[in-house]
């Protein structure tokens, strides 16, 4: 069966790596899937288009209801579709997109949700039949780079202090992108490494858009714009570092060297390096939303803050805690192997891949 999985596909994102590993769970059951980036098509009669061509296409999928399935409106194929999470936390919310999910959502065969608060909320704004939404979390896999040089990447990331070894390194690993949020810390965690050195928080992860650029659209309206990058620039000197985008490969390894893995993001359908951190046996510091509170448990699996303060809080808590800090990894571990297990994904994308041959 020939398929077209149409996924954002910026370098280096979880989108992507979502999108590359799904498409090889298809392609080992026997079908060509040719995966293409939605940001390259402008409307969806260049995608029924492409779809009829010959030899033509059987089936299609898309990640994200409105960015990607938006684009299946027209082909005259059976879909499915994978909700991104920014579809079902944000786009729900603008009535425009609202309606064209709704159609991509009745028209799908199928839709697959990566946790049970995504698939709720997905039936609680849009009309859609509960029978059709699937529940397969991530299936997580990690490798670590053995030619990774830790030093090397911090003094790559501009943090000079030595040792290294006594450092306590906090990676906030997020796209430089508004729903991640990656300023949300950075101001609190620079007064609390003036009084502590050893804390450094290195911010990884692509640049999808310009520094300038992004500075416009996360902090507009609260700072002068004009300002920023120069205050940016001096944050960099004060306890927080942006570091150079890696491979997966070399990102794991950073991961697992680091003290602790954090998440800021305003809105998350699945957040894989939060998964990732707990398979490679690192703890977890992760913001309250819906999304992260869906596979962190506090306490048990990692810890959830609320506000920059508490954030301070948990990490003093973590940094003091050495029991505390064995139970989250211990737990945080056996939950990915438990629940994100890659062979139970990939059955379940084979099954309902099989559903789009059915007339």
């Amino acid at each position: 069966m020939k398929l077209l999985f149409l996924a954002c596909l910026s370098p280096k994102t979880g989108n992507h790596t979502t999108a590359e590993r799904i498409r090889s769970h298809i392609e080992s059951a026997g079908h060509t899937c040719e995966l293409r980036d939605a940001a390259a098509f402008q409307s969806p009669a260049e995608v029924a288009n492409l779809i009829s061509r010959h030899p033509p296409f059987e089936g299609a999928l898309a990640i994200h209801l409105h960015r990607a399935g938006s684009l299946l409106l027209d082909i005259h194929v059976p879909f499915g579709v994978i909700f991104g999470g920014t579809d079902i936390n944000e786009d729900v919310k603008v009535e425009q997109k609202r309606v064209v999910m709704e159609q991509v959502l009745l028209k799908a065969r199928f839709a697959v949700a990566f946790t049970d608060k995504l698939k709720e909320e997905a039936e609680l704004f849009l009309l859609s039949q509960s029978s059709k939404i699937y529940v397969q979390p991530q299936g997580i896999q990690t490798e670590v780079s053995e030619k990774f040089h830790w030093a090397e990447f911090l003094r790559s990331s501009g943090v000079s202090s030595e040792p290294v070894d006594e450092l306590h390194v906090f990676l906030l690993v997020c796209g430089l992108r508004r729903v991640k949020d990656p300023l949300y810390l950075v101001e609190m965690f620079s007064e609390w490494h003036r009084e502590n050195p050893l804390n450094v928080l290195v911010v990884i992860g692509p640049r999808l858009f310009s520094i300038c650029s992004f500075f416009q659209t996360v902090m507009s309206g609260k700072r002068l714009i004009l300002c920023l990058p120069l205050k940016w620039k001096l944050l960099l000197k004060t306890g927080v570092f942006l570091a150079q985008e890696r491979s997966q490969r070399e990102l794991h390894a950073a991961m697992k060297r680091c003290f602790t893995v954090v998440n800021s993001s305003v809105s998350e359908g699945m957040s894989a390096a939060i998964l990732e951190a707990m398979d490679l046996g690192v703890p977890v510091l992760a913001r309250d939303i819906p999304g992260n509170a869906a596979i962190v448990h506090h306490e048990f699996t990692g810890l959830l803050y609320s506000s920059p303060q508490e954030f301070v809080h948990q990490s003093q808590r973590l940094l003091s805690d050495h029991d505390l800090r064995d139970r989250l990894v211990r737990n945080g571990k056996r939950y990915v192997e438990e629940h994100h297990c890659l062979k139970r994904e990939r059955e379940t994308y084979q099954r309902l891949v099989d559903t789009l041959r059915c007339a």
